[in-house]
């Protein structure tokens, strides 16, 4: 928990001060965390729409459970729990679980060109985004988010050889993009 004053309050105080109901305080915590909340969502959804819709239902999980949070560790973090859970919540509704493939035994590593480096973050936001679903989750929480695939597998509800394939073929379409850029460059 930062001691630092936020704005006019501590993250201890800010969180009381939500749990008593108080709308100031509750428009406080969301304007200080939700670019963050929805540069997380951005990274799960489509298009912005979506990740609009994801950061709302996540504000919504976060001040209906706001009492669950113990004050021990990062507010941020915690947030973050709840907002990355909401948003695969949300992915889960609108996924075709038919399109994850199992492929056992492939490696789990690729090169990576070196345009990389002189792409904008927001550049690699949307090649990421353009992968389809299922790579883009595993992708973002291997990657990212620094889940294991054990953990993707539980909250994805695949298996963890699925979970492996698909940051696997999520690496390679990317080296795929990435590659076209390159020739497009040139």
């Amino acid at each position: 928990m930062s001691p630092l004053s936020l704005n006019r309050h501590t993250e201890r105080e800010l969180v009381a001060l939500c749990l008593q109901g108080d709308r100031m305080s509750c428009k406080e915590l969301f304007e200080l965390y939700s670019g963050r909340m929805m540069a997380l969502c951005y990274r799960f959804a489509r298009d912005a729409n979506e990740a609009q819709d994801m950061l709302q239902e996540g504000f919504i999980r976060i001040f209906n459970k706001l009492d669950l949070y113990s004050g021990e560790g990062s507010l941020e973090a915690w947030m973050r729990r709840v907002m990355i859970n909401t948003a695969l919540k949300y992915r889960q509704k609108h996924i075709d679980k038919h399109k994850y493939s199992e492929i056992d035994n492939v490696p789990l590593y690729a090169t990576t060109p070196t345009i990389i480096d002189e792409l904008s973050k927001e550049e690699i936001l949307k090649l990421i985004q353009e992968l389809p679903d299922g790579y883009r989750m595993v992708f973002n929480l291997y990657v990212i988010e620094g889940y294991s695939h054990k953990e993707i597998a539980d909250q994805l509800g695949i298996g963890e050889s699925t979970s492996r394939s698909q940051l696997v073929k999520a690496r390679s379409l990317l080296k795929d993009k990435l590659l076209n850029l390159i020739k497009l460059a040139g």
